[in-house]
């Protein structure tokens, strides 16, 4: 078996050795939440070659393996909603395709990447082709969590959860304070579109370990919010002032930001993006 074939870091090995337990009975509709978008479509792909591959697992070199990495397996139906949500029409054309047995030997699998972005008419016609299963069809949901996804879907799913995202070490008392005053700028900005290129001159030391931090407290008061659990101040002004679509959208925002800082893209630019795209949103 070979994983990292697939992109899925030695981080989530304990998720590829449930991936294979499943594989050998397979739930009809399986959630993978946590770790990264990246994570996510990995463990997708590396489950999909799972369910077609002759061994164990997947070993990354048959044929099924390589298509299915490629995306172009004729048992694989890949609906990317990174760029912008799955629509119903989208849905409406996997709902003829699952109605017929898969054309391989294996199953054929249904992947829905940032399933949160599902419009709720697409989200309602996943739901009757779930109420209609087909022997031989698989479908998969990637999530950051599953509260994002419209509850119905997740109650009648597995749900595994990848190891999340790592923020790097522990924070020095100079990376906390950097980490608070950029919370604090921030939430500043955004209320009142001041006071964060003060900060980025003259408190631009910000090293990529406490930016990590502050994408993920961000990550983290949205997590809230939309969990319906109580939020800061913070959580609950950007509900009120993005709504439903715009959580959803900074949710890819932030999860991009964490890739970019991982990708040793520059802290300092990566919040400034990050805190003008949301700024752009609010006005």
């Amino acid at each position: 078996m070979d994983a990292a074939f697939f992109g899925l870091s030695p981080r989530q090995e304990q998720a590829r050795r449930r991936l294979d337990q499943l594989a050998e009975n397979p739930p009809q509709v399986l959630v993978l939440e946590g770790g990264t978008a990246s994570d996510r479509e990995a463990a997708a792909l590396y489950y999909a070659a799972a369910l077609s591959c002759g061994e164990f697992g997947a070993c990354g070199a048959c044929e099924p393996c390589v298509q299915i990495r490629d995306k172009v397996y004729m048992d694989l139906i890949f609906l990317d909603g990174t760029e912008q949500s799955i629509k119903v029409d989208d849905v409406r054309e996997v709902r003829q395709k699952v109605g017929e047995p898969p054309r391989g030997p294996g199953h054929r699998v249904v992947v829905l990447t940032e399933a949160q972005g599902l419009t709720p008419s697409a989200a309602n016609a996943l739901l009757k082709s779930m109420e209609e299963p087909r022997p031989g069809n698989v479908f998969v949901l990637l999530a950051p969590q599953r509260e994002r996804l419209l509850p119905t879907l997740v109650s009648r799913s597995w749900t595994l959860t990848l190891a999340w995202p790592e923020a790097g070490g522990a924070l020095t008392a100079e990376e906390k304070q950097a980490g608070a005053d950029w919370l604090d700028a921030l939430e500043h900005f955004w209320r009142t579109g001041l006071g964060l290129f003060s900060l980025t001159s003259s408190k631009g030391r910000l090293t990529r370990n406490a930016a990590q931090h502050v994408v993920l407290a961000l990550s983290k008061e949205l997590a809230d919010v939309l969990a319906g659990r109580d939020a800061s101040s913070l959580g609950s002004f950007l509900s009120s002032r993005l709504g439903l679509q715009g959580l959803r959208r900074l949710d890819l925002l932030l999860e991009n930001s964490q890739e970019a800082l991982v990708g040793q893209i520059n802290p300092v630019l990566t919040l400034e993006w990050l805190a003008t795209r949301v700024a752009s949103w609010i006005r």
